[in-house]
């Protein structure tokens, strides 16, 4: 059994669902602004309220088996993006904040709602800027980081970070209309359609100008055959988006939210594709990164016991909270 390769499929699991996670509740205050009403915006926030903070355990989880099993990574990637995660880490703050305090604030209602809407926002952005970063490949000479302390800050990352903030809007928007009904419900759908169209461009963009700006990944592209294997990616993207158009046409309710979730999955198969096999892009293999091998297997054990069981929590947290959220009978306290 190839250990390093393990611990990268598990912190890839932990990545994306993440990214599905928290995204969609980071997509709600994005999308947050279209819908001013005081009694919608706290249905919106109902809906997420009893989940929200558990979808950030995936975001540590990655985070702490980056450290056990890839500290070369770790120690480096925290180093060239320190400040937009920083700035990530702030935002994540602003907006756990507004959803403790939002629900018992009544002057100040308004002010908490600027704070999940930024919050949330520049989280999303932030994000979407660390993954362009990274991405675009970081500087290593002996081990160690070696570029400036605004490398990151790019065109390249800028279009990942406003593309991030468009997929977490859609994604936000699909689980509101799987979770909400009535005039709501509909002028959700609305919404869905063009999110979806501003999700297409992005992906196209970012898909053309990934192999651009990284002669390795033009190569593994182009010249290994992956091209030619990759070819249905494409067009399984244009089927999500066709059926998303006839489901929101046709007012379907969880439909867009598989959907969305299916356009999620296909770019991040392509990500993943386009990295493999470094664990820093054209810099450190998976391998040159990894701890020892006595390390991984320890830390592994715990991620045996420990993953089954957010797992599971998570799951169950769904299913408990499952169906149609109404107007007065969730509350967050």
């Amino acid at each position: 059994m190839d250990v390093t390769v393990v611990w990268a499929a598990i912190i890839a699991l932990g990545v994306l669902l993440y990214v599905v996670l928290d995204g969609f509740d980071l997509g709600i205050g994005i999308v947050y602004p279209f819908f001013p009403d005081e009694k919608e915006r706290d249905l919106m926030m109902n809906t997420v309220a009893p989940v929200w903070d558990g979808n950030e355990t995936w975001l540590v989880l990655g985070g702490a088996g980056l450290f056990a099993a890839f500290p070369m990574v770790y120690a480096t990637v925290l180093s060239a993006l320190y400040l937009p995660l920083v700035f990530m880490l702030g935002c994540l703050i602003f907006r756990g904040v507004s959803f403790e305090i939002r629900a018992k604030a009544n002057r100040t209602k308004h002010l908490w709602d600027l704070a999940f809407i930024g919050g949330s926002t520049g989280a999303a952005f932030f994000q979407g800027i660390a993954l362009g970063a990274f991405l675009q490949g970081i500087p290593v000479e002996n081990g160690s980081f070696a570029g400036s302390a605004f490398g990151w800050l790019t065109p390249f990352s800028l279009l990942t970070g406003l593309g991030l903030v468009a997929t977490y809007a859609l994604l936000g928007c699909c689980w509101l209309v799987a979770k909400t009904e009535g005039d709501l419900q509909r002028r959700l759908h609305r919404v869905v359609w063009p999110l979806t169209v501003v999700l297409l461009v992005f992906i196209a963009l970012v898909s053309l100008w990934t192999p651009l700006q990284d002669p390795n990944i033009a190569q593994r592209w182009f010249d290994s055959g992956l091209f030619t294997r990759l070819l249905p990616v494409p067009f399984l993207v244009a089927l999500c988006a066709f059926f998303m158009y006839r489901a929101v046409r046709e007012r379907h309710h969880n439909t867009p939210f598989m959907l969305a979730l299916a356009l999620v999955l296909l770019g991040y198969i392509g990500l993943l594709v386009s990295l493999w096999p470094y664990a820093i892009p054209s810099s450190v293999t998976l391998w040159q990164a990894a701890a020892p091998r006595s390390s991984q297997m320890f830390t592994l054990a715990g991620a045996a016991v420990i993953l089954p069981i957010i797992i599971a929590y998570t799951m169950l947290g769904y299913w408990v909270f499952r169906g149609k959220v109404r107007h007065g009978e969730v509350h967050y306290h």
